[in-house]
């Protein structure tokens, strides 16, 4: 879990860049930063692994102030994957993986094993693991660099813009890897986006951040679509948000299920009224379609 207490950024110009940010990110979900150019995101983000310091209040991993943490310490429990993956250029993809796992002690050939095991994780071919960074595309070199941070097996795991310099059909197929790699790694995440469709996709929770680095409102996608708390979260969310609660299901054993018509051509419209309301579905608790009753 991590805890934002009143926490407030802001520099020697006077410039406050986040305002007094209370929110709680829970244990093996994802949360996601969002909000408008300017809002903090970033800014807080940097802050949980001290890359920016906080000017007032507390950040807390687990219950503990990372104010109290060794910094070196404190970040080799967080994962951090950059919107251009940062690989070593100089090094092979196996290399590239394993490098974290290295430098937290674990053995060389160890390491490489475990990279080679990751490589697979993140649905990369093994024949991939002697190329360098320059020979793969950007999609590859993304997922690339979420092994990286997967082979250290960090506690909490920040993600800044992570998929926003790949197009946008190699994007939503990285989207569905992330959301399957989570599933089997169930880490505590916290994400950094400007596009409200990925924070709604990715987010078990979504913190919609405003202008001057005010929390705007915390939910679920769910409750943010039907319940927006401002006009200023319903801005940004969208005036058509209706059509984010669309989503494509798998209709199994329907699709092929024979259905007596309902009623035939040249039924009185009363009857088919009548037979219209009174017939259901009926299904199994798992979901497995049965009759029309």
């Amino acid at each position: 879990m991590i805890t934002f207490n009143n926490v407030t950024k802001f520099y020697d110009d006077g410039t406050v860049v986040v305002d007094g940010l209370n929110l709680t990110a829970p244990g093996g979900k994802i949360t996601v930063l969002v909000g408008p150019s300017g809002c903090g995101k970033t800014t807080s983000l940097r802050m949980i692994n001290r890359l920016i310091e906080p000017s007032s209040g507390e950040i807390l991993l687990n219950g503990e102030s990372t104010a109290e943490m060794d910094v070196v310490q404190l970040r080799r429990r967080i994962g951090y994957v950059i919107q251009n993956a940062g690989l070593f250029p100089h090094r092979n993809i196996i290399d590239n993986i394993a490098t974290t796992a290295i430098l937290n002690g674990m053995p060389k050939a160890k390491a490489r094993a475990r990279a080679g095991e990751l490589l697979e994780v993140v649905g990369l071919a093994p024949q991939l693991a002697k190329r360098y960074p320059w020979q793969l595309s950007g999609g590859q070199q993304q997922r690339v660099g979420v092994a990286r941070v997967l082979a250290a097996d960090p506690e909490f795991m920040l993600m800044d813009e992570p998929f926003s310099a790949v197009d946008p059909v190699v994007r939503d197929q990285l989207q569905e890897e992330f959301l399957r790699i989570q599933k089997e790694v169930s880490k505590t995440i916290i994400m950094v986006t400007h596009d409200i469709d990925e924070a709604m996709k990715l987010g078990d929770l979504v913190a919609v951040l405003k202008p001057g680095g005010k929390l705007g409102q915390m939910a679920s996608p769910g409750e943010l679509l039907n319940a927006p708390q401002s006009d200023f979260v319903a801005d940004f969310i969208g005036r058509d948000r209706g059509y984010r609660k669309l989503s494509f299901y798998n209709s199994g054993p329907l699709a092929s299920m024979q259905m007596e018509p309902t009623a035939e051509v040249g039924t009185p419209i009363d009857m088919a009224r009548h037979i219209a309301v009174q017939r259901w579905l009926l299904v199994t608790r798992e979901g497995k379609s049965l009759r029309l009753v």
